[in-house]
């Protein structure tokens, strides 16, 4: 059934005139005849009675009525709810995000975009990269902030990758450490030295991306978190590559030092997002919130 026909079907009912009707909706009243004509023929009845002063329902309009208000209100009701989504008056934001971003730059983004938009729903979980894409995958996750390495590249043709920025990787020494004086080190300058990483093999660790060919460094401690693997360096017990998305801020009882850009690795940061989706609206909402919440000397 046309719901234009149910409009005018409808105001003239509640105006209790076709004239009326027809300069309500800005047509003719020939145009307004016509439509009731259609209507009737649609539903094989006669909904009004034409008097000499106006129309009046018949029983069938008057049993038609209320379905048409239902169901041009739910049409109505339809429409707010899509546009609600699209000006982000209403939704949900479910974002997945390594454990490093979450120190600062998730939470910044996520913090503003809810300042914006404080109807959107939204929620936070940490997971290394290959879990976030596989959330992505079964419909867990609306978005997912990840990292990417010459390592590790990510499928292009199942994930839509927006680039954030291509992150810094610094090395954390104690401060009575021989090279603490330097702004900026080579990773030979440190053959010497036992490393602090999250496994005792450095295939597994952030290592992995950033040897020079030949070095392999000896890791003597492990330590699976980042308060664990700073206080080992600031006791003077090795040193630790750490990413600059980590860092807040400088800790007291250690120095942080720029590899050299030879051996800086690229450790690129992405927006993922499923291919061949259409992902929520709140997805291009977050995006800006997130670029504009990267502090400059966390970037190459």
């Amino acid at each position: 059934m046309d719901t234009i026909l149910l409009d005018v079907f409808r105001t003239v009912a509640h105006l209790g005139s076709i004239t009326a009707a027809a300069r309500r909706l800005r047509f003719t009243q020939s145009a307004v005849s016509r439509q009731i004509a259609a209507l009737e023929a649609d539903v094989g009845a006669r909904v009004f009675d034409r008097l000499p002063r106006g129309v009046a329902l018949t029983e069938e309009g008057r049993a038609l009525l209320p379905h048409a208000d239902a169901i041009l209100d739910r049409l109505v009701a339809a429409h707010r709810a899509v546009d609600d989504l699209h000006t982000l008056n209403a939704g949900r934001l479910r974002v997945g995000a390594f454990p490093t971003a979450v120190a600062a730059l998730v939470p910044r983004a996520l913090a503003s975009f809810r300042r914006a938009y404080p109807e959107v729903a939204v929620s936070l979980v940490e997971g290394l990269t290959p879990t976030l894409l596989e959330r992505l995958a079964t419909g867990d996750a609306d978005v997912a902030v990840v990292s990417e390495s010459p390592a590790g590249p990510i499928d292009p043709d199942r994930y839509t990758l927006h680039h954030i920025l291509d992150e810094r990787l610094l090395v954390a020494v104690s401060r009575t450490h021989r090279l603490a004086r330097r702004r900026t080190v080579r990773l030979s300058d440190l053959e010497d030295d036992s490393f602090i990483a999250g496994s005792a093999d450095a295939e597994e660790t952030l290592l992995r991306a950033s040897l020079p060919t030949g070095f392999r460094p000896r890791i003597d401690i492990v330590a699976a978190e980042w308060t664990g693997k700073l206080g080992c360096v600031a006791a003077g017990l090795g040193v630790a590559l750490v990413p600059a998305l980590a860092m807040r801020g400088t800790p007291t009882d250690i120095i942080l030092l720029r590899l050299h850009r030879d051996d800086e690795p690229t450790r690129r940061i992405h927006l993922a997002t499923l291919a061949g989706r259409t992902p929520p609206p709140a997805v291009a909402g977050f995006l800006p919130h997130l670029t504009s919440s990267v502090d400059p000397l966390w970037a190459r």
